[in-house]
């Protein structure tokens, strides 16, 4: 077990820092916004789960317009165009399956390598 905030961060845009930890088949991340931070348009093989822990996130998903704020979550499917800007700060958690191999660092305390306690 470790901190999350022991995770080596990740700056995936100005703006937004990432902390990911990667099992054999997902990603799992914190997420942390500045208020009026921006995730460009893009879209990626892995089907990802965005869960708002605070503020208010707003997204485009599929040219659908959504807004989320704390408590709520969206599933966006494999290849599926999104993006996103934080209206307030944000805390959020990210999850990507399969594993999202372009937030990987070289930092091995980043990969569970454990084996789970009897």
């Amino acid at each position: 077990m470790q901190l999350i905030k022991e995770l080596t961060p990740k700056q995936l845009t100005p703006g937004i820092t990432g902390y990911y930890a990667h099992g054999e088949k997902h990603s799992f991340g914190l997420v942390e916004l500045k208020a009026g931070s921006r995730v460009p348009m893009h879209q990626h093989l892995n089907e990802q789960i965005t869960f708002i822990l605070e503020g208010q996130l707003d997204m485009i998903i599929d040219g659908k317009p959504c807004s989320l704020t704390s408590g709520m979550y969206h599933i966006i499917p494999s290849n599926i165009l999104h993006s996103a800007v934080a209206v307030t700060d944000c805390k959020l958690i990210d999850t990507f399956s399969p594993v999202r191999e372009d937030y990987k660092t070289a930092d091995p305390k980043d990969r569970q390598t454990t084996a789970p306690s009897e």
